[in-house]
C-alpha cells in the first residue's frame, strides 16, 4: 500500500517520524515548505516534492483546517482513500471524487518534543467498513489506542482537548508571565504543575480540586485581584466564578 503524507508542519512530522519508527513505508511527503520537508527528508528518508503529488493508494493531508478543502482539489486520482488529520472538519471537506475519511490523532504536537505514539488515541471514520479496516490496520501498528468515531463525536472529542491541553498551556504561559515579572524561576513551579496533571491519572479531577476559590476564601480572593490587572484579573475572575458555578459556592 503507498501511502503519501501531505504537509510539512508538526502533525506531517510526527506522524512521517510515526510510519518510519514502524516500519510503514510512506512514498512520498508533499508540501509547500521546501525547507521544512527537506529536513523531514534528510531525517527520515522520505522522497519529497512540493510540485509533483505521487500516486498513491491512501493519502493523509496534515495540513491546517483552513487549508484542507484547498489542498484536497490536488488529488486526482479516484481510486484512492483520502484522509484529513483534523478534529473538527467533516470528511466531506474533502473535495474530489476518491474515498473520504479522517485520521484524527488525539495530541499536541511539538517537532522539538519527543512523543510516545504508543500512547496516542487515533480516531476513525470513513465512507465504508473496508476502508475503516485500512486506516485502522495503519493506526493499530503505531498506536495501542485506536478506536472510530462521528464527525459529531469528533467535534466533542477536539473541543474537549481545546479545554485539557490549548487553555491549560495558556494558562500555564500567563502563570510565567507572573513569575518572570517577579523574578521568580518558573522551574520552581514545575513539580506543582506535575503534581496537578499526575494527580488526575488517580483522582476524578472535580474531587482534585483545590485552592482558595472551592474554599471560598474571600480574603485571598480579594488580595489576588488587587495584584492582577486588565486581561489576567479578567480571567482570574472568570476562572473562580466558574470553579464556585461547579461546586455551587456563593
Amino acid at each position: 500500500m503507498r501511502t503519501v503524507i501531505i504537509g510539512s508542519g508538526n502533525v506531517a512530522w510526527h506522524l512521517a517520524k510515526a510510519f518510519v519508527s514502524n516500519q510503514i513505508p510512506v512514498a512520498q511527503i508533499f508540501g509547500r515548505n521546501e525547507e521544512e520537508l527537506q529536513k523531514i527528508s534528510s531525517e527520515l528518508n522520505i522522497p519529497f516534492s512540493t510540485e509533483n503529488l505521487s500516486d498513491a493508494d491512501v493519502y493523509l493531508i496534515c495540513v491546517s483546517d483552513n487549508s484542507v478543502e484547498d489542498v484536497s482539489r490536488l488529488i486526482t486520482n479516484k481510486d484512492c482513500l483520502v484522509a484529513h488529520t483534523s478534529g473538527s472538519l467533516t470528511k466531506e471537506i474533502l473535495r474530489g471524487e476518491y474515498r473520504k475519511s479522517s485520521f484524527y490523532p488525539l495530541q499536541t504536537f511539538s517537532k522539538t518534543k519527543n512523543l510516545d505514539y504508543t500512547k496516542i488515541p487515533f480516531f476513525i471514520e470513513t465512507e465504508n467498513p473496508e476502508d475503516y479496516k485500512t486506516l485502522t490496520d495503519l493506526a493499530s501498528k503505531i498506536s495501542e489506542n485506536v478506536m472510530e468515531s462521528t464527525h459529531e463525536k469528533r467535534k466533542y472529542i477536539h473541543l474537549t482537548a481545546v479545554f485539557a491541553c490549548n487553555f491549560v498551556n495558556h494558562l500555564f504561559a500567563k502563570a510565567k508571565e507572573i513569575s518572570d515579572e517577579q523574578e521568580i524561576p518558573f522551574d520552581y513551579f514545575l513539580p506543582l504543575i506535575d503534581e496537578t496533571v499526575q494527580k488526575i491519572h488517580e483522582i476524578d479531577p472535580r474531587s482534585a480540586q483545590t485552592g482558595p476559590a472551592i474554599r471560598n476564601d474571600q480574603r485571598v480572593l480579594e488580595l489576588h485581584e488587587q495584584l492582577l490587572k486588565d486581561e489576567s484579573l479578567e480571567i482570574y475572575k472568570t476562572m473562580n466564578l466558574s470553579i464556585k458555578k461547579m461546586y455551587h459556592l456563593p
